[in-house]
Parts: structure tokens; C-alpha cells; sequence
């Protein structure tokens, strides 16, 4: 069998001098294939006829036939055939006479992308033997009737996934006749993490369903006091989004020949899900004007946005954080490696990755917003893909970050990751890729630092705790908050922790010591700063409450600074200074409350209602400041979704999602979503406006064509209102 299937198409390519062959990075691209590939000149009287000739291919590729069931991809809505490598499917071939083994010699051919070399992996010829090796491609004979054999093909737990064309191959004295090329029985071959020769096997079940085969998950957002969850909709099995995942490869312009290493398609697809580099999938905003696109809030899912990408090729706006984690996640699962979405909340945003987040204070203790560069997130989300890492020492396998959010560059592009979470724990952060990145954003120190008019710095207070407080992500088989911050950091204050610190500052993670700061913390009085739980819309209290643990009395001169923030932690504007004198009586505490009125922040509010607020004292006596700071997230009222009527499959039935607006205000250019992975795609619809204290009504009429336990997600987006979600779990039952 020849090396490389050549084409008089190929020999006239402009080739450069490195490579005989040009980049072959389309899943896409196919090469002519002959029909009869002769070895030399042919006999007048040869017929191919009167050869073993292939009238049939049949692929078992329906989702109750064997090949979906047992490869686990009966979900995909796809008619082709979709097997996982490294483990066995079935075809059968239909003759034009029964087949003579010892005459008859045949065998399989799988090929992609326009150039297919068998030393690349994208030309694969399988002969036909007695025994199925696993761990290598082969195929064996388990069936044979008139006509027809049936074959059991094992493919290589280490082969390129992706889309490939299938031609079976007959052997004459005088050339190579070949099946016709059709596309009916093309295959595709996708990670496995049931193969234990697979670098995605995962050993656990449960927890295959739940990272592998599950559609829909749950976002954390909020903040550390005040943890908010919502669905998303990964929709990974819906149609056209597993070719809609291929093709963000071949946009990335990874070569068909690594596209069997689960490392390196992390890392591109890092790259190629945000916009900053080639006209990536999402174009982030954080800025809460989204003319031209949809508000990164108002998106229920990941379906919509990569169908919208793929049939576009024009980058969809508009995502933050966990809009690039969704559709991360989907183009993961999708593939078959193992994912899921993690929010750190606390979330370091440090511009030199120096474990130290500068909050400059100036002359009356207020934060300088001018000076100040670094930002803490409310919570920042990201992905893990399960993975071996045969490129790192033995232990770094498992879960590994990847982050498609664009935040800072890494090897000249917008993206970051694979990093094992195992070396972040133990600050083992010189193995690739990007683990300083993420060990900052879960472990800096927060710097008050006082600018003096000379232009000294001086460190009025050092927050250990603050980074990073929590790290969660959904539980497996269930839409509870699993707290992994274990798995990214030792205890607080423990000596591993301090010992992690040290091998990570080895390495090369840049953190000033104390000693070249001057710093003598004021011990003995405490300053603690609590929120009313608040709905939006409604005034709330804060208070400031002072524990004087000293002998002496003090007076504190007390300022609170209250601002709208993005949920990135950027101020937009400051809606509330105050200031007092408290007397700090010895041995004893003292509490201060101060009203928020829902007229000093409902005008410049934004989507996620979120508050910062920043408490500096000075103790007159001893010239010392305590500092403290707050992230606070309003209740937003959410949408109540019902269903009239049984859920049966294949009965209309219909949906009702209703909101009541709570606001003192009226509600303009409203927006709804609702979609249902396996029940029914987006649908939107435009209301013009909700007065206050009103309720809107919206029925949807669908009908589930699929039985099994489904989800409903809806999102209302409006001028003054965004973040508004509803959901529902039904039950679709058989006909």
C-alpha cells in the first residue's frame, strides 16, 4: 500500500524547502481518492467485474445500534457513525459474491484532511487478521453470510480524532479497486475515557457521566459571602456542534497530526475561543455597553454562540469569564475529554505576576484609584480537563487548568493553560504551561501601601487571607457547590502551605518579602465590616464594628468608600463616602451602622449588582491604619418557568415563563431566552416594556421528541436589569 496516496493535484504545489508536503491542518479538505489505483499498464481484457467488488457499506450507526451504545455516543444528534478510540466497532461489507479468503485479499482504509500520510496518522490502512490487539488499529472477521462479512475494527488509543473517510480496498493482479467515496460512512473518532489506554481515562463512572456525558451544569458567581449559582446549557450533543468543534481546530491551524494529543488542543483551543488572536469565537466586554452583539449575561448556553461562530467564521459578541468557560467546556466534552467549570472566587488580577496585589492609599487613607492597577475579581471562572501529562514528571496528571478568558499573554498569544492543578498546589510552578499565572490568581497577598509626600511607600496593612478564598465547582450527579480549594492550596496558615510558597518563589513566582517594607500593624484593635443581605431595588444597612482589645482609649477616624464595580473588581464610579469619629472605648466594641439608599446606586448600577466597599481607619493615637474591604452582591429576583400539561414525547405541550418587575422603575427593551438542550433550541423573544410591580407572561408551545429528565433555562435582559435567570427540571415521559 502506498505511502502517500498521490495526486497530479499535488505535484504542481508551490512547496517551500522545509517540507515536501504542505501544513495539513483541515478536517475539512479532501484529496481525490482513485477508483482504481493500477501498478502499471492493463491488459486489454481486464474487467473489474470479475473481481471481489464492494456493493454496500452498512456502519450500525443508528444511537440504539451497537456501535453508539457501546462507544457512548448515542446522545450525538449526528446520523453519521461516532466510535471513541482505542476500543472495538462494527461495520459490514456486502460483496458482489461471497468472499473467498484464500483468494480474495481486501482491506480498510480511514483517511483525512487533503494530504493523508500514513507516518502522520492520516492515512491508516487496515489489513484483516485473526486477532484484535488492543492498543493498535486492527480488524478481524466475526461474521460471514452469502454475501456479507461483518468485521470488528479496533482502532489506536493514541489516533487523531476527528472526521475521517472510509473506503475499503480490493487487491487484483493489475491495481487497487476501491469503494466509491461516500459520505454516508464516514467516521467520526473521538477521545475515550472508558479506554484505559486512553491519556483521558478517568476511572470513575459517575463522574464520566457527569464530566463526559452531561449537557447542562451550573455557573458560580457572587462572591465569597454571598455564592450565586445558574445553569448553563453545554449542549455539546445538539446538531452540528461537534463539526462546529473540529472546525475550531482547523481555525487554529492545528496540524491534523497532533490532534491525537489532548495537551496541545487545550492549549490552542485556549487561544481560539477568545477574539484577541485571529478572530477567535467570543469577543470579550467588560465595559456594560454591548451595542452591535448580546450582553454577555443574557446567553443561556453554548449552542447558539458556536453554531452563530461556525456558520459566521466572524467572532460572536459578547462573553466575560464564564461565557468562555461554558463554550469551553461544551468543546471539551464534546471531543470527549473530561471538563469541568471552576469559579475561584477572590480571584487575584495581578498585572506582574508578583503575588502581591497594590491597593495605593492616599494622604486620608482612601484608596487611589489612579495609582492602584491591580484588581481582585468577585470570581473569575475557568475550566479543568482531566489528562495524563507524560510531557511533566510522574504526579502532575489529573485535572489541569485551562483558561480561555483573555487576561494576560502566554507565548505571545491570549491563552493559558494546560496547568496541573497537583504542581499549583505544591508551587511547583516551573512546569509548563502557565502555572505562575494561576498560582497568583489563587494565592496573592493584598498591600495597603501608603504613598508619603517624599515618594516612600509605606505598608499600612498586608490581607494574607483575601486570594483565593474559594474555589468550587459543580458536585458530580447533582447541582450542589463542591468546594475543591483543597485541591489548589494546603491549609491557610499550615506549613505546607508556607513550604508550597517557598518552592513556588524557587521557581521563579516573584513575592517582596516584609523586611524591605517597613510594617508594624496596629494588634490590638480589630475592625470587621458586615452587609444586610438586600434585594435589589431596596435600601440595606452596613456596619462597622471595632474591637478594642487594648487597655487605652483610641479614636478612630473612619471613612467608608462605596462603589459600583464590574464583578472584575474595576470600579465604574463611587456612590457613597462617609465619614466619622469613633471613640474606641478600652477592653470593649463598638458597631457604627450606615445606610444604603436604593437612590444612590439604582442609576449607574450594573449587570451583576455588584458593590465594593472600602473601609480605611486611623487610629489618631498611634498614627496606624486598619483597612478592610468588601465585596457585596444584591439578590436579583429570578424568573419562574411552569409547564401546563403532561411532558410527553412527541406531544406538543407548552411552556410558561413569568417575571414580576420588583423595581421602583419601569422596564425597557426586554429580552428572553429559553432553551432546553435535547428539548428545543433558543428561542427569543422582545417585549417593550414592564412597569413596576407588573408580571409578564410568556408561553412557548414545543414538543420534546426525546423521553428522560431534561432542563429549561431561561434569561431576562433589559436597559436596567441583566443577570435575571429562571430554571426548570422536567421529566419527559414515554409515549
Amino acid at each position: 500500500i502506498s505511502e502517500t496516496m498521490s495526486t497530479n493535484e499535488e505535484n504542481k504545489l508551490p512547496l517551500n524547502g522545509r517540507r515536501a508536503i504542505p501544513p495539513n491542518y483541515s478536517n475539512d479538505e479532501e484529496n481525490e481518492v482513485p477508483e482504481m489505483e493500477a501498478f502499471g499498464l492493463i491488459p486489454r481484457g481486464f474487467n473489474p467485474r470479475d473481481y471481489l467488488r464492494v456493493v454496500d457499506i452498512y456502519m450500525f450507526k443508528d444511537p440504539h445500534e451497537i456501535n453508539k451504545q457501546e462507544h457512548h455516543t448515542d446522545k450525538y444528534y449526528n446520523p453519521k457513525l461516532i466510535v471513541r478510540r482505542g476500543q472495538a466497532f462494527q461495520i459490514q461489507i456486502e460483496f458482489n459474491r461471497p468472499y473467498k479468503p484464500e483468494t480474495d485479499q481486501f482491506w480498510v482504509e480511514f483517511l483525512m484532511g487533503r494530504y493523508p500520510q500514513q507516518n502522520k496518522g492520516t492515512y491508516i490502512p487496515i489489513l484483516v487478521g485473526n486477532v484484535l490487539k488492543p492498543g493498535q488499529w486492527g480488524a478481524k472477521i466475526i461474521h460471514r453470510e452469502n454475501n456479507s462479512i461483518r468485521l470488528s475494527i479496533m482502532s489506536s488509543p493514541t489516533c487523531i480524532i476527528g472526521k475521517f473517510r472510509l473506503y475499503v480496498a480490493v487487491l487484483t493482479p493489475f491495481g487497487i479497486l476501491r469503494s466509491r467515496r461516500n459520505s454516508a460512512t464516514d467516521t467520526y473518532i473521538l477521545f475515550n475515557p472508558w479506554c484505559q489506554l486512553d491519556a483521558v481515562y478517568l476511572d470513575d463512572e459517575k463522574e464520566r457521566e457527569e464530566y463526559v456525558l452531561n449537557d447542562v451544569g451550573v455557573v458560580f458567581h457572587g462572591n465569597v459571602e454571598d455564592v450565586k449559582s445558574r445553569s448553563w446549557s453545554y449542549g455539546q450533543f445538539e446538531e452540528n456542534v461537534l463539526d462546529a468543534c473540529l472546525f475550531l481546530m482547523d481555525k487554529a491551524e492545528l496540524e491534523l497530526s497532533g490532534r491525537g494529543n489532548p495537551i496541545k488542543i487545550c492549549r490552542v483551543a485556549s487561544a481560539v475561543i477568545n477574539s484577541r488572536d485571529e478572530d477567535g469565537v467570543i469577543a470579550g466586554s467588560w465595559n456594560n455597553m454591548y451595542d452591535y452583539g448580546v450582553a454577555p449575561s443574557a446567553w443561556t448556553g453554548s449552542v447558539d454562540i458556536l453554531l452563530e461562530y461556525y456558520s459566521s467564521k466572524q467572532p460572536v459578541r459578547y462573553g466575560q469569564c464564564w461565557v468562555f468557560a461554558g463554550v469551553f467546556n461544551t468543546f471539551l466534552r464534546c471531543l470527549g475529554i473530561p471538563a469541568r467549570l471552576i469559579t475561584n472566587y477572590s480571584s487575584a488580577h495581578d498585572n506582574n505576576a508578583n503575588l502581591r496585589l497594590d491597593f495605593f492609599l492616599d494622604d486620608e487613607g482612601k484608596v487611589d484609584t489612579r495609582l492602584t492597577k491591580d484588581s481582585i475579581w468577585n470570581y473569575h471562572c475557568w475550566n479543568e480537563a482531566w489528562m495524563t501529562r507524560p510531557d511533566l514528571p510522574v504526579g502532575f496528571g489529573g485535572w489541569q487548568v485551562v483558561d480561555a478568558t483573555p487576561q494576560e499573554t502566554s507565548d505571545g498569544m491570549y491563552r493559558c493553560g494546560p496547568a496541573s492543578v497537583q504542581a499549583i498546589k505544591h508551587g511547583h510552578v516551573c512546569f509548563q504551561f502557565d502555572a505562575p499565572f494561576v498560582y497568583a490568581e489563587v494565592n496573592g497577598d493584598v498591600f495597603y501601601t501608603r504613598m508619603e509626600k517624599n515618594g516612600t511607600q509605606v505598608v499600612e496593612n498586608i490581607d494574607t487571607t483575601r486570594i483565593g478564598q474559594l474555589i468550587v465547582t459543580k458536585e458530580v450527579g447533582g447541582d450542589g457547590m463542591m468546594d475543591i480549594t483543597e485541591e489548589y492550596k494546603f491549609r491557610e496558615g499550615s506549613d505546607e502551605e508556607r513550604l508550597a510558597l517557598e518552592t513556588a518563589v524557587m521557581y521563579g513566582v516573584k513575592k517582596q518579602s516584609i523586611q524591605d517594607t517597613t510594617y508594624q500593624p496596629q494588634t490590638d484593635v480589630d475592625m470587621d465590616f458586615q452587609a444586610q443581605k438586600a434585594v435589589l431595588g431596596n435600601d440595606f444597612k452596613v456596619t462597622i464594628t471595632f474591637r478594642n482589645k487594648s487597655r487605652n482609649s483610641y479614636t478612630a477616624t473612619t471613612y467608608l468608600s462605596g462603589n459600583i464595580v464590574f464583578y472584575t473588581g474595576v470600579t465604574k464610579r463611587e456612590f457613597k463616602k462617609h465619614s466619622f469619629s469613633a471613640k474606641l472605648e478600652p477592653s470593649s466594641s463598638n458597631s457604627f451602622d450606615i445606610v444604603i439608599k436604593s437612590s444612590e446606586y439604582m442609576s449607574d448600577l450594573l449587570e451583576q449588582a455588584s458593590f465594593h466597599f472600602f473601609v480605611t481607619a486611623r487610629i489618631n493615637e498611634t498614627g496606624k491604619i486598619l483597612a478592610v474591604q468588601k465585596a457585596v452582591v444584591l439578590e436579583i429576583p429570578t424568573l419562574r418557568i411552569k409547564t401546563k400539561g403532561e411532558l410527553v414525547a412527541g406531544k406538543e405541550t407548552s411552556v410558561i415563563v413569568e417575571f414580576t418587575n420588583p423595581l421602583k422603575q419601569t422596564l425597557e427593551n426586554i429580552t428572553l431566552r429559553l432553551e432546553g438542550p435535547g428539548l428545543l433550541r433558543t428561542i427569543k423573544k422582545q417585549f417593550g416594556r414592564i412597569p413596576m410591580n407588573s408580571t409578564l407572561t410568556w408561553e412557548v408551545k414545543f414538543t420534546p421528541m426525546r423521553p428522560g429528565s431534561r432542563r429549561l433555562i431561561a434569561s431576562l435582559n433589559s436597559d436596567a436589569l441583566r443577570h435575571v435567570y429562571g430554571e426548570l427540571n422536567v421529566q419527559i415521559q414515554k409515549p
